[in-house]
C-alpha cells in the first residue's frame, strides 16, 4: 500500500468511526437553553470522542494493512473478476439487441 492509498484508507476509516463514536454517552439536557434543540446534548465531548475515533480508526488500520500486506486481500485480483464479469454482462446484453 501507498502512502496516498494509506492516507486515504485512514481518512475513509476515521470518518466512518467518527459517526459510529459522536452517539456514545450523550445525554439530553435536563434544561433546554435559548436557541438550543430540546434533543441537544448536555455534553458533547467532542475531544474525548475525536482520541477515541483516532485510536479506533489506528487498530482497523492496522488490521486492513496487515490483510493487504499479507495479500489477503488482493485488489488487483477483484478489480480483473470485476472486470470479467462486467465484459460477460456487456456481450449478453449485446446478444439481446
Amino acid at each position: 500500500m501507498s502512502i496516498v492509498s494509506g492516507i486515504v484508507v485512514f481518512l475513509m476509516v476515521w470518518w466512518t468511526a467518527l459517526f459510529v463514536v459522536l452517539p456514545w454517552g450523550n445525554r439530553k439536557s435536563e434544561v433546554v437553553e435559548l436557541g438550543n434543540v430540546a434533543s441537544a446534548p448536555e455534553k458533547a465531548n467532542i475531544l474525548k470522542k475525536f482520541a477515541i475515533t483516532t485510536l479506533l480508526t489506528c487498530v482497523i488500520w492496522l488490521i486492513i494493512y496487515g490483510l493487504i500486506e499479507a495479500n489477503v486481500i488482493n485488489f488487483y485480483d477483484l478489480a480483473e473478476k470485476m472486470s470479467e464479469q462486467d465484459a460477460q454482462t456487456n456481450l449478453k446484453i449485446e446478444d439481446t439487441k
